[in-house]
Parts: C-alpha cells; sequence; structure tokens
C-alpha cells in the first residue's frame, strides 16, 4: 500500500486550517448584522435607552445617608461622613464595593433593613426613590421637614463574570448604570474563544432567576433591556469549538500547531511506507 505524501500533507493542512483559525466575524462586537432590524448606513441610528426602573430586592446593599442639623441624631442616625464617602470613591473597584458592604444596609430575607432609630423597614419590592420617602415619613417622627436630608441609592452593581473572561471573578462597579459592554472591559475583556454571540446572562428576579441568551455582535442590543445591568447579575461566556479541539488563537499560533502536527504525520507515513 503507498500513500502521496504531498497530498495527504495538503489536504490534512488545508481542513486543519479552515477549522481552526478564529473569524473576526466572531470577535468583533456590535457589527450590523444583516438580519440586524437596523438600516444598513454609515452613521448607525440611535438607539434609545430601555431602562426599566430597578424594584429592590433581598441581598441587595443600599447606602441610606440621614443627614439631620442636630449632631446627635447624626450620631444615632450612623450617617456616613464626607471623609468616609471619599474614601470609598477613591478605593474604586471591588475594595470601594467593601466600604459599601460595611456601610450600607444589606435586605434580609424578609425584604428589611433595619435602621437606627426608625427600626425595621421593608423596602424590597420598590425602587430607591420610594425607599426614601418611606424613610423621609420615618424621619419626621423625630425632626422637623426642613432640617434633615435622606439619600438612598445602590451600592454599586455587583455582578459576576464567568466562563471565557480574561479576568473571571465578582465584581462592583461604584455607578448607578452599567452596560453589559462596561462590565465585560471591568472583566478583561473576554478571551479570543469566547462565544460572542452566545452570551449567557442570569437575572435574578423577584420570583426568581431567569437565563437570557445574548448576542454581543448585535449592535441592536443597544436598544435592548439587557444592554444595562442589574445588581447580581451573572455572565457566563462558553468556549467556542476551537477550543474543543485544542487549536491556535491566532493564525501564528494555528501555523505552529499545523506544522508541527504535519511533520508528525510525515514521519509517521514515511515509516509505513518504509515497512511495506
Amino acid at each position: 500500500m503507498k500513500f502521496d505524501l504531498k497530498s495527504v500533507l495538503v489536504c490534512l493542512g488545508f481542513v486543519f486550517l479552515i477549522s481552526s483559525c478564529v473569524s473576526n466575524k466572531k470577535l468583533i462586537y456590535m457589527q450590523e448584522l444583516e438580519d440586524s432590524m437596523g438600516p444598513l448606513v454609515e452613521s448607525s441610528k440611535k438607539y434609545p435607552y430601555v431602562s426599566e426602573e430597578y424594584l429592590l430586592q433581598v441581598n441587595d446593599i443600599v447606602e441610606i445617608n440621614i443627614k439631620t442639623t442636630d449632631e446627635k441624631l447624626n450620631l444615632v442616625f450612623g450617617a456616613v461622613s464626607n471623609d468616609s464617602q471619599n474614601q470609598a470613591a477613591m478605593a474604586g473597584g471591588q475594595g470601594a464595593g467593601d466600604a459599601f458592604f460595611m456601610n450600607g444596609y444589606t435586605i434580609d430575607d424578609e425584604g428589611m433593613v433595619e435602621i437606627p432609630l426608625l427600626g425595621k423597614i421593608k423596602i424590597s419590592g420598590i425602587t430607591t426613590e420610594e425607599t426614601k420617602q418611606l424613610v423621609e415619613k420615618e424621619v419626621l417622627k423625630y425632626i422637623n421637614q426642613n432640617e434633615f436630608f435622606v439619600r438612598v441609592r445602590l451600592g454599586g452593581i455587583r455582578f459576576s463574570a464567568l466562563g471565557e473572561f480574561n479576568k473571571s471573578g465578582k465584581y462592583t462597579i461604584l455607578q448607578n448604570r452599567v452596560t453589559i459592554y462596561e462590565a465585560i472591559a471591568f472583566a478583561g475583556d473576554l478571551s479570543k474563544v469566547a462565544k460572542r454571540d452566545e452570551i449567557l446572562l442570569v437575572r435574578q428576579y423577584p420570583d426568581g432567576s431567569q437565563i437570557h441568551k445574548i448576542n454581543l455582535l448585535d449592535r441592536d442590543l443597544l436598544g435592548s433591556e439587557y444592554f444595562f445591568l442589574k445588581p447580581n447579575d451573572m455572565i457566563y461566556a462558553e468556549p467556542m469549538k476551537v477550543r474543543e479541539i485544542g487549536a491556535g488563537n491566532t493564525l501564528v499560533e494555528t501555523l505552529t500547531l499545523l506544522t508541527t502536527s504535519i511533520t508528525a504525520i510525515a514521519l509517521i507515513l514515511t515509516l509505513i511506507q518504509n515497512n511495506n
């Protein structure tokens, strides 16, 4: 039995190249895909924000800052000083998130927070603005309306990045709104073998969790309700098939692997021919 060594190696190399290289179309974010609803123009259309009012949930961390004209009441309410807030803002990243964890209020399993002097207040299922109004109503029992100020806000956006991220982990971004692209950038971007068109977003709702499949390659995502993250979202990126077969991420890596493979195959075929 004889082999056409040259033909075999050429065929193997061609098949390997077309199956292992990662196309740029699988890496570029916010493309105007052919099946997209957006017009194919040089300047893209405007994508209006679709942002729902976030309803507070169990395990959320909120900052409830009560300032009054009475210094003794300030001590009772445990108002965060400007110095503490500045230190938290300067810390950045996970460290600042920890500062909010220490100074903020965590909503318990019953949807309540316990504030000094005011006692327990149920705030799950309502917005931060509605929470502010509830707290103000309770503070009015102790001080006149024009003698205090209440601020309520989320202690940053917490999210988890799992799978094919360059820096997977759990993060906190100290902003009121965070886009999914900002979150991905915060986690070091996706690896080159991540399925950008099939990102799984696990989102928590008052009645349970739900999985949404996101296509990061389609710029119509900018106008969807999943463009902005919500607290405690989890982003999971699956690997492409190229990771499964162990091929290189770039052309250079693929050619290096191809050369090594062809050399090994050539040696095996030569040995077989010599034995015959």
